[in-house]
Order: structure tokens, then C-alpha cells, then sequence
């Protein structure tokens, strides 16, 4: 297993908030191009880096994905893989970290 760092910058809203009240909003940097599969997913409930770091993790549990990136804004977790994604798994992975898959998105 590789380690990855995660990178929180951050991006106001008006609406959001922290879960945890110990980090602001942020994203993680996208992930490199050049891997055999992407797929972005629309979650619901992230807010901080806390948040990414718990999505990150868990997804980063699903056999072939090398790399997550979270974007907190829209709510955009972008996901990596050597393999195809199958939506149930990207859905546990999601449900685990405690938040909620809306769906797959587009493009």
C-alpha cells in the first residue's frame, strides 16, 4: 500500500460547516492522469478535512484504486482505479465513512 498525502486548502461557503469543529473546508489536490480508469461520484454530508480524510481512507480500500480526491465545494469525491468501479462498492465505501453516495456522476 502507498501512502498518499492529503492536501486541504481552503474554500469558503456560506453554508458549510465543520463536523468535527477542528478544520475549515477544503479539497485534495486532483488526482494525476494516465491511470486505466476515473470515475466522480456526487456525496453528500462532507465538510472538513476530516471528512476527506475518512473518504479517502475507505475508498482507498476498494481493490485497484489508486488515488481519491475530494472536492468539498461541490461535494465531488473523483476516484482512480486499475480496475472497473463497481457503484456498490464505491457505495459501502462511502456509507463506512459516513456520509452518503447520491450517485455517479458524468463525464
Amino acid at each position: 500500500m502507498t501512502e498518499t498525502a492529503v492536501t486541504v486548502e481552503s474554500a469558503a461557503t456560506e453554508t458549510a460547516t465543520s463536523c468535527c469543529g477542528s478544520c475549515g473546508p477544503g479539497a485534495t489536490a486532483a488526482p494525476d492522469a494516465g491511470t486505466a480508469g476515473r470515475a466522480a461520484f456526487q456525496v453528500k454530508g462532507m465538510t472538513c478535512g476530516h471528512c476527506v480524510t475518512s473518504v479517502t481512507a475507505e475508498l482507498k480500500k476498494i481493490d485497484g484504486v489508486t488515488d481519491v480526491a475530494v472536492d468539498l465545494a461541490t461535494g465531488t469525491v473523483t476516484v482512480d482505479s486499475t480496475l472497473p468501479l463497481a457503484d456498490s462498492a464505491v457505495a459501502a465505501a462511502i456509507d463506512e465513512a459516513g456520509y452518503d453516495l447520491v450517485g455517479r456522476l458524468d463525464g
